[in-house]
């Protein structure tokens, strides 16, 4: 992280984006990082947070433009210009309302100031955006020549083509421009209510007050979706009657539909909100057993427990894909929220569009060996819930339908919700520009009796 205090909304973006270029951070996380080093007034955090979100949300679309201003390959420009060059395209191309002198100019200070530049990388910063911008205001952006659809919205939204490709086949080319609309537009966050300690509507009320844009989910009376603030900051945050939880997250719990005085095991629990809203349901009673391979995680799910007033919670260090026989057919309730690809959820992490496929494509194997594994611990008559946040068929339908073809004790549960109807197979995948929730994947199974 870089040391020095930002002072500018664009100061925070470049730091963010520094960060996520030299050490791996996260852009949230980096963002939320700065934003509180900066103590920047709400509508310049509003403009850092969107310098950041955008310019990663179209990364290789701006790429794509660097490539046609620049006289030097992107390989040979060092990651901090890079960076700046990218976020300078983006205001310049993509934003409506930044000067175009305030843009370039801008964007060559920062180059000149924090990229350990000498003055000829400065002036190359500066010709770049001096050609960008002229570009731009006489009308002559070059075209995007692409040779099908596929490769268009690949290029235009910032997917890669293979994942463009890959939601086509499964959802048809028009879902496939959505879902890459959704992924590059804003998106709110999501509260929960706690209902233990809390009404929606109160809520609805408080949060407003606070200074929020609310807005109740079409399908969840306890979500609210919010925007122009920070709810995790408020007061209501801290008093336990909110939580940040997607529709879709809270979905997962309300399928498993867990019953006050059931045995819970939720086995890929962090960062523990499927656990809150299940001991949630359960009012307090039996006890839900939060998992992790990470003990640092475990302690965020102690505190959040704490902070919601949640006694029925505890947490056990333990790998969902190692057995436990003390645990073997005990649990009225098992959720497998397993590790997966994340392609759900890029319109809250951008970067994630851009991990190695190679690495995906070995998913499945993991998500089949965990769900096989934490199978063992539903009792006969018992529910078993399996989740990600991805919406590849390869690691959702495909592993449960795998799953069931191997274990003839298990078949899948019916079920239904306003969000989505009835679900005769037990299973659904959310999709943001259709279900208002994150990109994700439920599926309800039972064990017989």
């Amino acid at each position: 992280m870089i040391d020095k205090r930002p002072r500018t909304p664009r100061e925070v973006a470049a730091f963010s984006l520094f960060s996520m270029a030299e050490e791996g951070a996260w852009s949230d996380g980096a963002l939320h990082y700065y934003l509180g080093r900066a103590a920047l007034d709400s509508r310049d955090a509003a403009l850092a947070s969107r310098l950041v979100y955008g310019t990663v949300q179209n990364e290789l679309l701006l790429d794509w433009y660097l490539r046609r201003f620049s006289s030097v390959r992107l390989k040979k420009i060092a990651p901090r210009v890079l960076a700046c060059l990218r976020m300078g395209l983006y205001q310049l191309i993509l934003m409506d309302k930044i000067p175009a002198h305030a843009a370039v100019a801008e964007t060559v200070g920062l180059v000149r100031r924090y990229c350990h530049a000498n003055e000829r990388t400065v002036s190359f910063a500066n010709a770049v955006m001096r050609n960008a911008a002229q570009a731009a205001e006489q009308g002559k952006l070059p075209a995007l020549d692409c040779p099908d659809k596929e490769s268009y919205y690949a290029l235009r939204y910032s997917h890669p083509e293979w994942l463009v490709r890959l939601w086509s086949k499964q959802f048809g080319l028009k879902m496939a421009e959505r879902l890459c609309q959704a992924d590059n537009a804003d998106a709110p966050i999501s509260v929960r209510v706690n209902t233990l300690k809390a009404s929606p509507a109160d809520m609805q009320v408080e949060l407003e007050a606070a200074g929020l844009t609310v807005t109740p989910h079409r399908a969840f009376p306890e979500i609210l979706l919010c925007s122009g603030g920070d709810a995790a900051a408020l007061p209501a945050f801290a008093e336990g009657k909110i939580t940040i939880q997607d529709a879709a997250s809270a979905l997962a719990a309300a399928v498993a539909d867990p019953q006050p005085g059931d045995t819970v095991l939720d086995c890929c629990a962090a960062p523990g909100g499927k656990s809150f809203a299940m001991a949630e349901r359960m009012q307090g009673k039996g006890s839900v057993t939060s998992c992790d391979i990470y003990e640092h995680k475990l302690r965020r799910i102690k505190e959040g427990a704490s902070r919601l007033g949640l006694p029925n919670i505890r947490t056990e260090l333990q790998d969902a894909a190692a057995p436990r026989e003390a645990w073997f057919s005990t649990a009225d309730v098992v959720l497998c929220d397993v590790p997966c690809s994340g392609l759900g959820i890029i319109r809250k992490k951008p970067e994630i569009r851009y991990k190695d496929p190679a690495e995906i494509e070995q998913l499945p194997a993991l998500q089949a060996k965990i769900l096989q594994n934490c199978a063992q611990y539903v009792r006969p008559g018992g529910t078993l819930v399996y989740s990600t946040c991805t919406i590849l068929q390869r690691e959702n339908e495909d592993v449960v339908r795998a799953f069931l073809a191997q274990n003839p004790d298990f078949a899948a549960e019916a079920w239904s919700h306003p969000v989505c109807g009835e679900r005769a197979d037990g299973m659904v995948t959310l999709l943001p520009p259709v279900h208002d929730t994150d990109g994700f994947f439920i599926a309800k199974l039972r064990r017989k009796k």
